[in-house]
């Protein structure tokens, strides 16, 4: 038999033995009041309480248990249990949810969740920076409102979202591009993802170039090699005409030489996972191929000078340093009209080590200083292809001093030169000890 029922029905045996037993006393009439009284007051006890759980039910409290006698303290108790059980579970999914909010939030991609009218039910910041959206203000807006591109509303409207959408013109400056694909969801809901590929788009811009220039590079020297074979297949040449154009293929074919090559370098820097290590280079060494190999190339054309610390060194890969120093020297003297100085300096700097060179060359445009480190970009093309440039020495320069830590400055005025600042960092820099006497 249930509890409720068993309590009330012993309630009802003892009120009538009450009622009976004061009946046989003082007579039926004061029994019945006795009954009617008790009864009323049930009533009152049982209004009270139901009031009191009405108040519990709308507004549950999580602490002390109310007290009543009987089967409504068993209710309260159980209810305060289930209440304290329900409000444990809130708080485990609210913290669930900040912590998916917080994992979204953290997230390098955008993310906006649309209602069924695609009208923005929430955003993460990243969302909010890729569309220029504000996540309280347009909360509820609809989100071609907001995000007004032609392709972007075509895209959203069209259901058909298996390929990504792509966007430039994006971000706070409006130079960004970005990929958007959405996902349907739900109930007609919509997730809408993003993602900054403005880097990427970047770096497959630098590829195609490179290919381009690579192509261009090696085709001209190509076609002149052919046009000059043909001529020598099929024109009557003397000896001295022959031997000028046996001359002119080997510069061509040098120079495809010194293009591969190149590229060969850079491939092997790009690749290689390993750093230079922590190898003392031999300074000395190093700069004095550095100063041979730009008074070889100046052939006494220009006033060459160098101003070195023999007992300054640092450490790294010695072939690395050598090259990257040396094509700094070469650019010098290959745009640098003859006549011209260039000073080579290699000292100690507040415990950093510095190595410089300075000409008295073309200069360079300021525009066209950041993009120097650009495989194949030449400021003067022309120039740099007749006295052997490849296009690719200050790229190689630019990886071989990121693999030591070094960093590339770069000053220039036009007509007046330019001064090449390598900076070596203290952690890799380091004095020679004397030679014992």
């Amino acid at each position: 038999m249930n509890i409720i029922w068993a309590r009330a029905l012993v309630s009802i045996v003892l009120l009538a033995l009450v009622c009976a037993g004061v009946g046989a006393i003082l007579g039926a009439k004061v029994a019945l009041g006795v009954a009617v009284t008790a009864l009323l007051a049930q009533m009152l006890f049982s209004t009270f309480h139901k009031q009191r759980l009405w108040r519990l039910l709308d507004a549950p409290v999580y602490g002390e248990v109310p007290s009543a006698p009987g089967i409504w303290g068993e209710i309260y108790y159980r209810l305060h249990k289930l209440a304290k059980r329900w409000h444990a579970q809130v708080r485990q999914v609210e913290q669930q949810h900040s912590r998916f909010i917080q994992a979204i939030q953290a997230s390098p991609n955008g993310v906006a969740m649309l209602d069924d009218h695609d009208q923005i039910e929430w955003c993460n910041a990243i969302s909010e920076i890729h569309f220029g959206l504000d996540a309280k203000r347009d909360l509820r807006q609809h989100i071609t409102h907001l995000v007004r591109q032609p392709d972007f509303v075509r895209y959203l409207n069209s259901h058909d979202y298996k390929d990504m959408l792509i966007m430039r013109g994006m971000g706070a400056k409006r130079q960004n591009v970005i990929s958007v694909q959405v996902f349907p969801y739900g109930e007609n809901r919509k997730l809408v993802l993003s993602q900054d590929i403005t880097e990427l788009e970047r770096t497959d811009a630098m590829r195609r170039d490179f290919v381009a220039n690579v192509s261009h590079e090696l085709k001209t020297p190509i076609t002149v090699l052919s046009g000059f074979l043909e001529t020598m297949r099929e024109l009557p040449l003397s000896e001295a005409e022959r031997i000028r154009y046996l001359e002119l293929m080997e510069q061509q074919a040098s120079r495809m030489r010194h293009i591969v090559t190149d590229l060969l370098v850079l491939a092997k820097l790009e690749g290689e996972g390993r750093q230079p290590g922590d190898h003392i280079v031999d300074m000395r060494a190093v700069l004095g191929h550095v100063r041979e190999d730009a008074e070889s190339l100046s052939g006494g054309h220009h006033h060459i000078t160098a101003d070195f610390d023999d007992g300054l060194s640092v450490t790294g890969s010695e072939t690395e340093i050598l090259s990257a120093l040396g094509n700094l020297a070469t650019n010098a003297v290959r745009y640098t009209p003859d006549g011209g100085t260039v000073h080579l300096v290699w000292r100690a700097e507040q415990g950093c080590a510095i190595f410089s060179v300075a000409d008295s060359g073309l200069g360079i445009p300021a525009a066209d200083i950041p993009r120097l480190t650009e495989r194949f970009y030449r400021v003067d093309r022309s120039r740099s292809r007749d006295t052997g440039g490849t296009g690719l020495g200050l790229a190689i320069v630019k990886h071989v001093l990121q693999r030591h830590d070094a960093a590339l400055e770069v000053k220039s005025e036009e007509g007046r030169g330019s001064t090449f600042t390598v900076r070596f960092p203290m952690s890799r820099t380091t004095r020679r000890q004397p030679a014992p006497v």
